[in-house]
């Protein structure tokens, strides 16, 4: 499906506003927010060909329900639940995670990768042997550091005329702490980004929708191997793959300028290489444009 179109429940639809004021208070990923007065919240991410991953939060408790609706349905079949913060059960296999966020930022351009999907969804694909973990934090840590907030400008602070000189000292017009735009700092981050292997496996369940999400996970990757082949991602494969051969992320304004001037307009793109750069984010796109395996380059440069 190509960008902007809508067929049925693969409609985009804007992150709810309750959700979005959630996001904004530290508390909430860090779990502590036993007193939260918000009601219950459903968060739908459409994915592609009617499927969406689902998560109800109780803002009250912390706890989580992944879900997973198909195309034929109108309620989600429950993958995973999970008591509050922290690692979650395995509902996903972490390379599956970061597949359906691809496409859910290639589909929706609001919602990067890795963004608001992974912070929200990695509890539930945490790592396992197979994985590399140093990869995964990095996405994390990335995914976490893109949630921002909106600051007021600082109000003008000082004398309204030049003092005397005994007064000119910051002690006499300290400057008014200033509210970072980034919701959590930068211990909350580490600590968040940090992958926990304590988790429990649901994947075992008789109740668990095996060929609903493999339906899905092949329907993802077809969707995101079909895009190297689009004419003007085609023409700029050569320096895709130079990036990915070399792990060295300097030709990436080369690359968008040929995207730019081969006619690419889709927003994802575009941002995902312009500046200021995120490495994570650019890294799987260029993994995309030259149609090599997710993680390649994202191991080499991260």
């Amino acid at each position: 499906m190509a960008a902007g179109e809508v067929s049925g429940q693969d409609g985009r639809v804007p992150v709810p506003e309750a959700l979005l004021r959630l996001i904004e208070n530290p508390d909430f990923w860090t779990g502590a927010t036993g007193d939260d007065p918000s009601a219950e919240l459903r968060v739908t991410f459409p994915v592609i060909g009617g499927y969406a991953l689902v998560l109800d939060l109780d803002p009250a408790t912390g706890e989580r329900t992944l879900g997973l609706r198909g195309p034929a349905h109108s309620e989600p079949v429950q993958l995973a639940w999970a008591p509050g913060a922290g690692a979650g059960p395995a509902a996903l296999r972490w390379w599956e995670l970061d597949l359906f966020a691809r496409v859910i930022a290639w589909e929706d351009p609001t919602l990067p990768h890795p963004g608001l999907v992974v912070a929200l969804l990695s509890p539930f694909a945490p790592p396992t042997p197979d994985d590399d973990e140093p990869s995964i934090a990095a996405m994390r840590e990335a995914a976490y550091r893109s949630l921002r907030r909106d600051v007021p400008p600082a109000e003008p602070s000082g004398p309204e005329q030049a003092p005397l000189p005994l007064f000119t000292s910051d002690d006499w017009w300290p400057t008014p702490a200033v509210l970072s735009p980034q919701v959590l700092d930068e211990a909350s981050i580490a600590e968040l980004s940090r992958p926990d292997r304590a988790y429990q496996e649901v994947r075992h369940s008789s109740r668990f929708p095996r060929e609903l999400l493999a339906d899905l996970v092949r329907r993802s990757a077809a969707h995101l191997e079909a895009v190297s082949s689009v004419q003007w991602y085609a023409d700029t494969r050569p320096i895709a793959r130079h990036i990915l051969d070399t792990g060295d992320l300097r030709p990436i304004p080369a690359l968008l300028g040929a995207l730019t001037e081969a006619g690419c307009d889709h927003p994802t793109v575009l941002d995902a290489l312009s500046e200021p750069l995120v490495p994570a984010e650019a890294c799987w796109m260029v993994e995309t444009l030259a149609g090599a395996e997710p993680g390649t380059l994202l191991r080499h440069s991260l």
